[in-house]
């Protein structure tokens, strides 16, 4: 009879859980749905990130290009201002020669008109009258150097004339080929400020183009999120109906079970009564009665045996199980047979530190480490004069621009100057162009010149006149005087 209330009951109880296993088996779905929703927004997020860093690095290159534009645009003013200055200096050249040709003019104008007189008055014979004309000797001598300190005078003037013309000429021409270096400058950074002004409106449309994707993925990542909420809402009310439908299932089984065992109880007292009620009608030997209640109580005590050794049994299964699962999560975060730790996923427990920080590669580029006087720099620098000059080039024999050429020379010597000329002109220590000595850098609008001395300097100067000596330092404005430090 026990054992008939006990199959009943676990009937029941295997009715229940196939109730609800519809429901856990969506829960299930929908926790492996939020899983994969969960690991694209973490992905969404990620490449959010991505697109800010990149954001960042092009607003970084963009003013880093901006600064750079506005130092082009700086150096252009600065030329432009050294182009009006030469413009006046040619003009002034032009006015000083006009100048020195009518006073060249007028004194030889005037020589001739003496000699003319001279010859008029006398011819070849003016000597003779000279000394004729005298009144003594002293009166003849003083008409005779007077008359020939005319001659050098007018002599003088005549060279003095043409010497000045000549030099006023030719420091026109050196105005000229001044100007026209100074004009290609100029062009050169006016064609550099289109280039970098082009790779800014590239940078910048980049960069919209990041704030796009960024507004999708954010959009992406905030449609993750609503869905993840809405999977767990779901699960949770599943998982309140399975909870539910459990209990419903479990009461409804404790009350079948209940109705099971008094009706099991009911049908043993009918069955005790009618026993009895057999026994007395039929008078049974009392001694057949004893032995027949004996063999039932040593075979209740028989089944009642069995049964407590296999709940033992089944005890003593349960524990070394148990001791079999411990042993095994103990052995998972056991020190492995290299003394290394390890954590229950498998990866390394570096606790000690075990990284080497000598094997951190720590090396820079070398860089030479001579050094050298003024003069040592400007004789290495004298051996390229003649080479040609290249926009961005940094090579000494086949082109370098001006600071690609500076930068070259002084690397020789152990001086690592930066790459540009305007950032070249915080390089090193200022000193003024007054105290400038060979070796020190002589810095302009947008140009750099490596100082010779005696007022001479020798630069990267234009792609027409390539690596060459000029030989007037202040031809342009001077902004600063760098000495290596």
């Amino acid at each position: 009879m026990k054992k008939r209330i006990v199959c009943m009951t676990l009937a029941l109880m295997m009715t229940a859980s196939q109730v609800v296993s519809v429901s856990a088996s969506r829960e299930d779905e929908l926790r492996e749905e939020q899983a994969a929703t969960s690991a694209q927004l973490d992905a969404t997020y990620a490449q959010i990130d991505q697109l800010y860093s990149a954001k960042q690095q092009l607003q970084s290159e963009i003013d880093a290009l901006d600064a750079n534009l506005v130092n082009v645009m700086v150096s252009i003013q600065t030329l432009e201002g050294d182009i009006s200055n030469k413009e006046t200096d040619i003009q002034n050249t032009q006015t000083a020669l006009e100048k020195a040709q009518n006073a060249k003019a007028k004194q030889y104008e005037a020589m001739k008109e003496r000699i003319q007189y001279i010859y008029e008055k006398g011819g070849n014979a003016a000597w003779f009258q000279m000394m004729m004309d005298a009144d003594n000797l002293s009166d003849l001598l003083t008409k005779a150097e007077y008359t020939q300190k005319m001659y050098e005078y007018d002599r003088q003037s005549l060279e003095k004339y043409a010497n000045t013309i000549d030099q006023v000429t030719q420091l026109g021409d050196q105005y000229k080929q001044e100007k026209a270096e100074l004009e290609g400058m100029k062009q050169e950074y006016e064609s550099e400020s289109v280039n970098l002004q082009t790779q800014i409106d590239t940078k910048k449309a980049n960069s919209a183009d990041c704030d796009n994707e960024i507004a999708y993925a954010q959009q992406m990542a905030t449609e993750y999120s609503n869905l993840i909420v809405q999977q767990q809402a779901e699960i949770e009310q599943l998982e309140a109906e399975r909870i539910a439908a459990e209990e419903e299932a479990r009461r409804q089984a404790e009350a079948e079970a209940a109705a099971a065992a008094e009706e099991a109880a009911r049908q043993a007292a009918e069955e005790e009564a009618a026993q009895e009620q057999e026994n007395q009608e039929n008078q049974y030997d009392e001694n057949t009665d004893e032995e027949d209640q004996e063999e039932i109580s040593e075979d209740g005590e028989h089944t009642e045996d069995d049964g407590c050794t296999e709940d033992e049994d089944s005890d003593s299964e349960d524990s070394s199980d148990d001791e079999n699962t411990d042993s095994s999560d103990d052995e998972s975060t056991s020190d492995s047979s290299d003394g290394v730790k390890h954590d229950e996923y498998g990866n390394v427990i570096d606790s000690d530190n075990t990284v080497n920080p000598e094997d951190v590669d720590t090396s820079s580029s070398s860089s030479s480490s001579s050094s050298g006087s003024g003069s040592s720099i400007v004789d290495y620098a004298l051996q390229f004069v003649g080479n040609p000059y290249v926009w961005g080039g940094t090579s000494l024999t086949n082109g370098a621009d001006c600071s690609g050429f500076t930068q070259s020379v002084y690397a020789q010597f152990g001086y690592s100057l930066p790459r540009t000329s305007y950032e070249q002109q915080n390089w090193g220590t200022e000193v003024s162009y007054a105290d400038a000595q060979p070796g020190d850098l002589i810095c302009y609008g947008g140009h750099v010149a490596i100082y010779m001395g005696n007022g001479q300097i020798v630069h990267a100067s234009n792609s027409q006149d390539g690596i060459k000596i000029s030989n007037d330092a202040t031809y342009r404005t001077i902004l600063s005087v760098r000495r290596p430090s």
